[in-house]
């Protein structure tokens, strides 16, 4: 099993920024792609972005450009770098991983709240 701690949310000013921080514990070792998902609310849960073994990267089209994501030189830890928020961007922010075994671990989840 992988267990996975996420921290980092909370409440920014439009245009601010924020880093989110996932970190995988267990068995590490089975860890493939990771990445992030968030839900805001009244709406389906949507991909943000991914980082795969291989540190190749995907991001949604609404984040593109302004979300980096990166892992740290293990591969245990996967961070979210938000720049430019928008109130649009508020959600429950929720990292992932997908081990080799083809089962996907979720994290606890992180609010943030982009508003004046």
């Amino acid at each position: 099993q992988v267990q996975l701690v996420e921290s980092g949310g909370g409440l920014v000013q439009p245009g601010g920024s924020l880093r989110l921080s996932c970190a995988a514990s267990g068995s590490i070792s089975m860890i493939s792609d990771m990445g992030w998902f968030r839900q805001a609310p009244g709406k389906q849960r949507e991909l943000v972005a991914i980082v795969t073994s291989d540190s190749s990267k995907t991001y949604a089209g609404s984040v593109k450009g302004r979300f980096t994501i990166s892992r740290d030189n293990a591969k245990t830890t996967v961070y979210l770098q938000m720049n430019s928020l928008k109130p649009e961007d508020t959600a429950v922010y929720y990292c992932y991983t997908d081990t080799v075994r083809l089962i996907r671990y979720w994290g606890q989840g992180s609010q943030v709240t982009v508003s004046s």
